[in-house]
């Protein structure tokens, strides 16, 4: 049975913080869920004040979220990991030997990857209102998201089963 999740992104500011605590919230102080987020290359980055609001906004405060770094150890704690992206499945699979599912596949079904702003808007800065709508759509999304997700994490048990060694190679 999956008791604890680890969504993983990038920076571990944005998306997979989003998600963690969008899912911390919908559960609820009750839940015997343990929930955590971390990045692939995570630095000790503030959050944007447009994430900060936008979760604040949603009734969760991530003022005190400390960015902190995929390790083995995490991976390792966790029942359940969840890329944000393909690079960060991809990372996954690469470091670690395991393969995981998008969010999206875990609440829709769906193997599509949450881009990240300067990928969905490569040229994100000559327009800042576009990239705040795009940000703001994003963590609306990932909040949306977690009922659909709550609803079918049980069908991922077990999906952080390791790499057959032939797979390794083809691709």
């Amino acid at each position: 049975m999956v008791q604890s999740v680890l969504f993983v992104c990038t920076g571990n500011v944005f998306r997979s913080m989003a998600a963690e605590y969008a899912m911390r919230a919908q559960l609820g102080r009750q839940s015997s869920y343990r929930v955590e987020s971390a990045g692939i290359e995570a630095k000790a980055n503030p959050i944007h004040p447009v994430i900060s609001k936008r979760l604040i906004q949603k009734g969760t405060d991530p003022s005190a979220h400390i960015p902190q770094r995929l390790t083995r150890k995490l991976i390792d704690q966790n029942d359940l990991i969840i890329a944000m992206g393909l690079g960060h499945r991809e990372f996954i699979r690469k470091q670690f030997g395991l393969n995981v599912p998008l969010f999206n596949e875990v609440s829709f079904g769906e193997e599509t990857p949450i881009l990240d702003l300067h990928e969905a808007l490569p040229d994100w800065e000559r327009d800042i209102d576009e990239a705040r709508a795009y940000v703001e759509s994003v963590i609306d999304h990932i909040w949306e998201s977690v009922p659909a997700l709550l609803v079918r994490l049980p069908y991922f048990q077990g999906s952080r089963q390791p790499m057959k060694p032939w797979r390794l190679f083809t691709r």
